[in-house]
This record gives structure tokens, sequence and C-alpha cells, in this order.
């Protein structure tokens, strides 16, 4: 857009781009180029670009656009929730918890320190909705492998390996992802197998990979829900002594946002819960 005085014109429209210049952006695989390059072009033109500002314009959107193509992929790939980011994390006045421990994880100082992050707090308060935040900016901000999921979903897709003899290799996988997220863990209890499982990730990854966990439980909790207090007693004292512990504290997050009335279809009454 352009302005004369007081007086502003009208945007210039986008040079129209010809069929032979998609072909070649296609045969370069820079056909997404073409979504933009008319505008692009119209600017340029505008704000008197040289030949080589316009063309590093036209690759920062390149670049950019498959950085975040990338990243949604890692991300897919990673379990992640794409909904759950820290900006979308519904912080309101009546959750209490340490903002400054919260910006300090944001931050992934921990993650470069390979340490680990406990998030607890009762159902409801965000808990898996800020782990899988943070995973998110990992995959942002690093190349770090990222893989979140949830502890019955992790321990059954172990015990499904020991069927097809290939627990061996599945461990080593889970040891040597960058960050791993364990969601809602310890929310029932473990048997002998999944104790292990858990002590193996634990001591395997200790102070070398990042373990992220979330639960509803206190970490002395989590001893009365394991098969073998020795090895959890092993595995927990090993988390914690190079974990941060984040705790929320405040009412559910769902219940504050339920619907407070349904409406009757077949009286058109709205009736209380």
């Amino acid at each position: 857009m352009t302005t004369t005085g007081n007086h502003r014109t009208t945007p210039s429209p986008a040079d129209p781009i010809g069929p032979d210049t998609i072909a070649l952006l296609k045969a370069l695989k820079l056909g997404a180029l073409a979504d933009t390059l008319g505008q692009r072009a119209a600017l340029a033109r505008q704000h008197n670009l040289s030949h080589i500002s316009f063309l590093e314009s036209l690759l920062s959107d390149e670049v950019s656009r498959r950085q975040s193509r990338s990243a949604a992929l890692r991300s897919t790939k990673a379990g992640l929730d794409q909904t759950m980011r820290i900006d979308t994390w519904n912080a309101v006045d009546d959750l209490r918890y340490d903002r400054a421990l919260l910006g300090d994880l944001v931050s992934l100082r921990f993650v470069d320190a390979g340490q680990s992050a406990i998030i607890l707090g009762p159902v409801g308060v965000g808990k898996t909705h800020l782990a899988t935040g943070l995973g998110h900016i990992v995959i942002g901000r690093h190349l770090n492998t990222v893989l979140f999921s949830r502890a019955d979903k992790l321990f059954a897709r172990l015990r499904a390996a020991r069927l097809d003899n290939t627990v061996d290799a599945e461990l080593r996988r889970l040891t040597t992802i960058d960050v791993l997220i364990i969601d809602d863990f310890a929310l029932r209890p473990l048997d002998a197998t999944e104790t292990n499982d858990f002590y193996e990730l634990v001591v395997e990854r200790h102070k070398v990979r990042t373990t992220i966990v979330t639960s509803n439980r206190e970490p002395a909790e989590w001893l009365t829900m394991t098969a073998d207090a020795l090895l959890a007693q092993s595995a927990i004292d090993r988390l914690t002594s190079n974990a941060h512990t984040l705790v929320i504290e405040g009412p559910s997050y769902r219940q504050r946002t339920r619907p407070s009335h349904r409406l009757d279809a077949t009286t058109d009454q709205v009736h209380p819960h």
C-alpha cells in the first residue's frame, strides 16, 4: 500500500504467475512459493526492493514454511496433541503453582542439563496440557526427539513387545528418546512387570535423557502403587533427585467449563444437572 499526503491508495494487485513459472517452481520442489509469489512481487515493486532482497524474502518464506511443516510432522509422530500448547494453557486465577518454576521449565534449561520434570496435581488442572506444551517447545526450538505416552499405554506396548521378543529393542528405543513424557503415572497399580520396566527406563535415562512425568499422586504414594517396593524406591529416588517438581493446585478445568444446564429436546425446557 502506498500513501500520498493524507490519502491512502489501494494495495497493488498481485502480479500474475504464469504456468511456466509454476512449472519451474514445482521442478525445484518450491511449488508452495506460488501461493505468495504474486503478493511478494507486488510488495517488492512498492518498496523498491533489490533483486537480492526480493529473493531473500522468498527464501525466508520457504524456510519458515518448511520448518513449520517439519515441526508439525514431528509433533504428530511424537504423539503430541496439536491443540495443547503452553500459550493455550488456561492458567486461571484459581490455579496455584510456582510461576517462576514454570517459566524456567519453558526455557528448557532443564532439558539442556539432562534433568527431568514432575508435574503433580489433582484431576483436571492441566498437567497433561503443560507436559504436551513443553514437548512442542522442545520440537520447535531443538532437534531433540520427543515421545508422549500415557503410562498405561507405554507399559502395554512393552508387554506386547515381550510377546514377539522385541522388548529389548523397544526398551533401547525408549531410553534413547531425548524427552520422554509419561502421562498419568501411577493412576492405577503397577504389576511386577510394569514396575520392573519403570525401573529400567528410569535407571537408563538417569542424568542422560529428560523424562517428564505427570501424576495425580505424589512420589511418596507411588511406592504403594508398585509391586516391588525396592525396585520402585530405587527408580523414584533417581527420578526425583534429578527432577524439578511443579505442583498445581486448584479446581478441575473440565468442571469449571462444563455446561451448567441441559436442554430437554422433547419439552424444550432447561433443567439443571
